[in-house]
């Protein structure tokens, strides 16, 4: 069963071709435009990662971040973002499930990222005899 992603950037060119390169190597991709409809997709069907644009419109990128880790709060997120420095206010949020990458991303890290972060979430399940805690 392949790996479902959930891409949600305004962008719509960036996101459309970087949906693409991911389906390309086996994962499922959902695309949404705006953080409402990145926020109803994860209410939806939860993906195993997240990756989210910090500046779309509809909610401010750090309201979409908080009211889809109230639902998960262990859901691994990737944040994207075009703006230098955004990252250093995100990380002292102490979001252990998230990080920042700064447009534009390399592939190469992107797929990285979500490796790892997919590992950090086995091995922590694994830790708990299995169980998913949410």
């Amino acid at each position: 069963m392949a790996i479902q992603i959930l891409l949600a950037d305004d962008e719509k060119d960036f996101v459309d071709t970087l949906a693409e390169r991911l389906r390309i190597r086996d994962f499922s991709v959902r695309v949404v435009y705006n953080g409402l409809d990145a926020v109803a997709a994860v209410k939806e069907a939860r993906p195993a990662v997240a990756i989210l644009d910090l500046f779309m419109p509809g909610l401010p990128g750090d309201e979409t971040l908080r009211q889809i880790t109230a639902l998960y709060h262990d859901l691994p997120i990737i944040l994207l973002t075009g703006q230098a420095g955004v990252e250093e206010s995100f990380a002292s949020q102490e979001l252990a499930n998230c990080t920042c990458l700064t447009k534009p991303v390399a592939l190469s890290q992107l797929l990285e990222q979500i490796e790892s972060m997919l590992q950090a979430r086995k091995q922590t399940q694994d830790e708990a005899g299995g169980a998913c805690h949410v």
